[in-house]
């Protein structure tokens, strides 16, 4: 049976769930790979193993077609997000579309909560129930740290101690790194360990955030899970765990940290990467020269 009913579901689910893309999104970058895997299918090519000529070659035909250079950048996106997450995923040691440069266009500024609505969320109570009070951790953990929900997802028991305040990480390419977390989420991660252990006193899986019955908790449970917590605290737009990200670090920088100290705790392999963040800081200083200043 065909592997790319698979790659793609999965794919898309990590745009949709992690990366908090639009339907509408996700829906043109699916269009834009079922082109491709239809394209390598008549070469009787496995998308796994397509290089670099390939894919150029699958641009270069639709471009003589007639296909317009916007439309043709948006799949060459694709194309790189694509074989981004396979390697990510540890199917693929590079990307065959990593070459490929695209036209720099005007950065898309990322969306982040405003301290308010962060107050709201972080005062939603815990529990009853072990599932609960597991996701209102989770959301804490998130916020504290800043982690990905695939790190947050991988983590482990003996990855967390409690007693120095640190949450040992390992990101993208196995990249190992610690990030302190304060007393509330120690806190939060010590009682709902404690709840852990009442839940499985038999044993279970080596993770520390559990299914019901005991495994690895899914990606798509935990966002069925933040919309429920955005929900309750009364949020009108949509929680997903990058969007806690992006607010970490915002407000991390808000608060004043150096942009070297974010980059580490983030995990950005570049200085580049994080400096999107700078943006939101420039805006927020205009507004309020335009909104405090006498002539503004």
């Amino acid at each position: 049976m065909s592997q790319e009913p698979k790659l793609l579901d999965e794919y898309l689910k990590h745009l949709a769930l992690e990366r908090g893309l639009s339907a509408n999104t996700c829906s043109s970058y699916g269009a834009d790979l079922r082109q491709l895997f239809a394209y390598l299918e008549r070469r009787s090519l496995d998308p796994l193993k397509a290089s670099y000529e390939t894919l150029s070659d699958f641009l270069w035909e639709l471009r003589s077609q007639g296909l317009e250079a916007v439309s043709l950048f948006r799949k060459m996106e694709a194309l790189k997000s694509f074989y981004a997450f396979q390697v990510a995923e540890r199917r693929l040691k590079s990307s065959p579309a990593e070459p490929f440069r695209s036209p720099k266009l005007p950065a898309r500024l990322p969306h982040y909560l405003a301290a308010q609505q962060i107050e709201r969320l972080l005062r939603l109570p815990y529990g009853p129930s072990f599932e609960g009070f597991r996701s209102r951790t989770m959301l804490e953990l998130l916020y504290a740290t800043g982690m990905r929900v695939s790190e947050l997802l991988s983590l482990k028991t003996d990855h967390v101690n409690l007693q120095d305040g640190w949450i040992r990480v390992f990101g993208k390419g196995s990249k190992e790194r610690l990030i302190p977390i304060h007393k509330q989420a120690a806190k939060a991660l010590w009682r709902y360990m404690g709840l852990r252990q009442e839940r499985f006193p038999k044993g279970c899986g080596p993770e520390l955030f559990l299914s019901r019955r005991g495994k690895r908790l899914s990606r798509a449970q935990f966002w069925r899970d933040l919309k429920a917590l955005g929900k309750a605290a009364g949020i009108e737009e949509p929680l997903h765990p990058h969007l806690l990200r992006h607010t970490f670090a915002t407000h991390l920088l808000q608060g004043g940290a150096d942009l070297r100290s974010v980059q580490e705790l983030l995990g950005h392999s570049s200085l580049s990467t994080t400096q999107i963040y700078t943006h939101l800081e420039t805006s927020g200083l205009k507004n309020a020269h335009k909104k405090f200043h006498p002539r503004g």
